[in-house]
């Protein structure tokens, strides 16, 4: 097989035939971190590292780690030497889902078809950098290019979506949504709680110096969400924590928090608890997805945090977790009444996920998260999924990307293992044909829109 040739991760005749399938539909993403304004102004690029690396931080790692000096990453070294110093260790970095995921934006993007490598660096980035100024290369029709449907960015609870607003007005062909992420309101153990609190305060035009003026300010932020077309939240949390709380806790906690008293590990654990049981009510009355987010150990490397600040790369994953006794009164207050979607970081959680899934059919398994999405991880998520689990009712592929141009690449790197995986078992005996390319149809479109969008499914 040549270098990410058309069987690029497709072992077999039948993988080949499955792929052919899906590898032209339209792209649900319904959890990315889009960049609206960028998408808005849609003036596009200068150069290929800031359309490749200037917000990757998934790239900045694997430099990091091949000894490239920080001034080359995140500095103020020029854009030309970024990529040439990730040129050069690039090679070094096979195996790796960001190497495959850098040359599959070259082919697709700007037909470029030979591996990167310090000796071609330069003509690289001179051809990337003129096929960049052409309008064909803009964000906009880049979306289109790539046939991204619907997508939704993370926004922050106070925002007031004014670039989304104008988005849906303006930009044909691409649904452009946003997705209420509350975690600041809720991380009452941050050092920035009081000043988000107070943000939202001022952007409700509400009194938040009591729980019950919060709590109205955090229900008119999602109401102003749902205006806007919003369909799910999003939250990040390290260790689940969703159990009852009566009111008066809340009351005394929130209370002591805003007047600057050390909060006990106990407290922390009942707000954010009490306050992702409020979320779930918020989005249970609108229909709204509740995505999970599990186990990421955020700003882990100290000098990166306090240099560099959040998403970095000095994030890391870790299994000491309790999810299923933390999850299970939340789970099962809406059993009966709202769709959760809960995604792993750490692979050895997908065990508990997994069964957690099975018990409960309003449950969905998110897509292989974070340092899963990569062939190997993906294909041991998906296989451990239809095992456990269905994987008909996975709930599909999301990007989760700081970058534009790996909306394209990220889903067809998911969507050629799901086609291997599933072709293995048409392989195998274990699945007819017609089955086989109804469920890969499924989980690339069908199921993603069932879920998030059932305004727009067929089914």
């Amino acid at each position: 097989m040549a270098f990410m040739d058309e069987n690029y991760l497709l072992a077999g005749p039948e993988a080949v035939e499955l792929y052919e399938l899906v590898k032209d539909l339209p792209i649900i993403d319904a959890h990315n971190h889009g960049d609206v304004a960028e998408i808005l102004e849609d003036e596009g690029w200068e150069d290929i590292w800031q359309a490749e690396a200037a917000t990757d931080h998934y790239v900045w790692e694997l430099m990091r780690k091949r000894g490239v000096p920080e001034q080359k990453i995140t500095g103020d070294a020029e854009n030309k030497d970024k990529w040439m110093a990730l040129a050069k260790i690039l090679p070094e970095c096979i195996g790796n889902a960001v190497y495959e995921w850098i040359h599959l934006d070259l082919k697709r993007r700007f037909d470029i078809h030979e591996p990167v490598c310090e000796k071609n660096a330069e003509e690289i980035w001179n051809i990337t950098k003129k096929r960049l100024q052409k309008p064909g290369m803009r964000p906009q029709q880049l979306l289109r290019d790539m046939k991204v449907e619907i997508m939704c960015t993370t926004d922050e609870p106070w925002s007031r979506l004014n670039e989304h607003k104008k988005v849906a007005e303006t930009v044909k062909d691409v649904r452009i949504l946003p997705t209420w992420r509350p975690d600041k309101l809720m991380n009452i153990h941050k050092r920035e709680w009081k000043k988000s609190v107070e943000t939202l305060g001022s952007f409700t035009k509400t009194d938040v110096g009591t729980l019950d003026g919060f709590l109205d300010a955090v229900e008119l932020s999602h109401r102003h969400f749902e205006k806007h077309g919003c369909v799910a939240s999003d939250h990040g949390v390290l260790e689940p924590f969703a159990y009852e709380v009566g009111r008066g806790v809340a009351e005394k906690i929130y209370a002591k928090a805003l007047s600057g008293d050390r909060l006990s590990e106990n407290e922390i654990r009942d707000f954010t608890a009490f306050m992702m049981c409020v979320f779930g009510e918020l989005n249970e009355k609108c229909d709204w997805v509740t995505q999970i987010h599990i186990g990421a150990l955020r700003d882990y490397r100290d000098h990166l945090a306090k240099t560099l600040g959040p998403d970095s790369g000095g994030d890391i994953s870790t299994n000491s977790l309790e999810i299923a006794e933390n999850l299970k009164h939340f789970l099962n207050r809406f059993a009966e009444r709202g769709k959760v979607v809960l995604y792993c970081l750490d692979p050895t959680h997908l065990p508990t996920i997994a069964t957690i899934a099975r018990a409960f059919p309003n449950i969905s398994l998110g897509a292989p998260w974070w340092l899963n999405d990569s062939p190997f991880g993906m294909e041991q998520h998906l296989r451990y999924v239809a095992t456990i689990d269905l994987l008909s009712n996975h709930a599909g592929m999301v990007s989760d990307s700081r970058k534009l141009l790996s909306y394209g690449s990220r889903t067809e790197m998911f969507r050629r293992v799901l086609c291997n995986v599933v072709g293995d078992m048409e392989q195998k005996g274990q699945v007819p044909h017609c089955a086989a390319a109804d469920l890969v149809k499924r989980l690339c479109y069908d199921r993603p829109l069932e879920l998030f969008f059932p305004e727009c499914s067929v089914s």
